[in-house]
């Protein structure tokens, strides 16, 4: 945490933002047992250490007809550096791919790919396989979601 001490009350602040990041620091403050202006300078604090990256609304897959997530995992032929370079950027240009993790074991990455249907998901992986650097690629559809977007475990 960068040489940050955080306290019990950081931590509630913390969770009480991941829940709900549109609270007012006046509730914030009424949550932890604060008044607002020293909770708000914590929360200043938090931020300018970077524990606080950024704010942003989660959206509707539904409502926005963004039907299909797909897992997908993805062995390169080459690992040089700029091959890999060259393929975790075309990745993170690709407005479908919503994560992107370089992982252990038997592929390279893992990526969490949304889609209106299968037949845009089947153009975008037709171009997908296009990459140079890319040998292997292995889908799996998600059919139904249990938990998302969960709140980081903090201790």
């Amino acid at each position: 945490m960068r040489n940050l001490k955080i306290d019990r009350i950081d931590r509630m602040l913390l969770e009480a933002l991941q829940q709900d990041a549109r609270l007012t620091t006046a509730e914030l403050a009424e949550l932890v047992n604060l008044s607002p202006s020293p909770c708000a300078r914590r929360i200043r604090r938090l931020e300018q250490a970077g524990l606080i990256t950024r704010y942003r609304a989660e959206l509707d897959k539904t409502l926005l007809d963004l039907a299909v997530t797909s897992f997908v995992q993805v062995r390169l032929d080459q690992h040089q550096r700029e091959q890999v370079e060259h393929f975790e950027h075309a990745v993170g240009a690709m407005p479908e791919v919503i994560q992107c993790h370089s992982v252990s074991g038997h592929f390279d990455y893992l990526l969490q790919v949304i889609t209106t249907d299968i037949d845009t998901f089947e153009h975008w992986l037709r171009q997908f396989r296009q990459l140079t650097a890319v040998s292997a690629v292995d889908s799996s559809f998600s059919i139904r979601t249990i938990k998302e977007n969960g709140a980081l475990p903090i201790q």
